[in-house]
């Protein structure tokens, strides 16, 4: 009975106790402190076409072109360019003198029908190449980058990636480095190499200066890297390669495009390598041919003596 009687009394005396509230154990946080102060504090932006990790990254890498998409737009692009007011004639751009000639009429032809095919395919970048050299491919790839740049709000990019002759400044009236050779030597950043000159979104990205291995210098990887990154801000992007048949350079740039156009000039290429050029490129995205220099019927009169007369469907080289 005592020991009921001791049980019955220390439990007497555990009930009147007052009973404190169980704190339970502290969690680590996983997530990592911020001080209060730094919490509104904007992420600061990267450079525009920061060297790291974007030159020394695969083109392939996700992350990397996530990152880009996230920071670069076309404003950061346009605020960078180099401001060089172009001076055209109208011996080199169908636009200069009068605007509604009928060579600046085939330009616009050339533009609306490249829109129709982008209505059938994804297409935006595009290469501007002959079968040989002295063609006119060059005065055909700087009129329609501005044929297209006319429309409003329409950004284009104009590349001459011709690093063996590279003329397409002269077209423009523009300087001709620090270009593209420059950016893929590593000898310029690519910020530096674009420029801007006229009321229109037209940029462009000159050549650059003399390198002895041009060849090299396309496939060493950066013009790809530089092409996935701006690519997507622009509506259209074109480029100027050298001849087909001579060098592998336009075969190169052209698995860097989505299509492609060959200029053929009128009474001058000979159907051999014109069909030749045709063949190699019909693997590579040929959109069509570009008859350069052809005559007109006798009601259009005399113009600009290097025209695009006519686009062939690519199926009829």
């Amino acid at each position: 009975m005592s020991r009921i009687h001791e049980a019955l009394k220390r439990a007497e005396q555990e009930r009147s106790q007052p009973i404190e509230p169980s704190v339970p154990p502290a969690v680590p946080d996983a997530s990592p402190s911020v001080a209060p102060q730094r919490q509104s504090e904007p992420a600061e932006a990267p450079a525009l076409f920061p060297s790291s990790p974007l030159e020394s990254s695969s083109p392939s890498d996700s992350r990397v072109r996530s990152h880009a998409d996230q920071f670069l737009r076309f404003e950061d692009i346009w605020d960078a360019c180099t401001m060089v007011p172009w001076k055209v004639t109208s011996s080199r751009s169908v636009f200069a003198g009068n605007a509604n000639s009928v060579a600046a009429e085939q330009f616009r032809t050339l533009r609306s029908r490249l829109y129709q095919v982008r209505d059938r395919t994804p297409l935006k970048t595009i290469l501007v190449t002959s079968a040989l050299v002295a063609e006119g491919k060059t005065f055909v790839a700087s009129n329609l980058a501005q044929a297209l740049a006319k429309q409003k709000g329409c950004k284009v990019l104009l590349v001459d990636a011709d690093l063996r002759c590279s003329n397409l400044h002269a077209s423009l009236g523009a300087n001709s480095s620090p270009g593209l050779s420059d950016y893929l030597a590593g000898t310029s950043e690519a910020s530096k190499i674009m420029q801007k000159g006229f009321d229109e979104y037209l940029c462009f990205i000159p050549g650059g200066a003399k390198f002895a291995d041009p060849a090299e210098l396309l496939a060493n990887g950066r013009l790809k890297q530089l092409l996935v990154r701006i690519t997507p801000l622009f509506d259209w992007v074109i480029i100027d390669s050298p001849p087909a048949l001579p060098v592998a350079d336009s075969m190169l740039l052209a698995d860097l495009s989505d299509g492609v156009v060959c200029v053929v000039r009128a009474a001058f290429t000979d159907f051999a390598s014109a069909q030749k050029s045709c063949q190699q490129l019909q693997q590579k995205g040929l959109l069509g041919i570009v008859l350069n220099c052809a005559d007109e019927a006798p009601s259009y009169g005399a113009y600009y003596n290097s025209l695009p007369a006519r686009v062939l469907d690519g199926s009829a080289a």
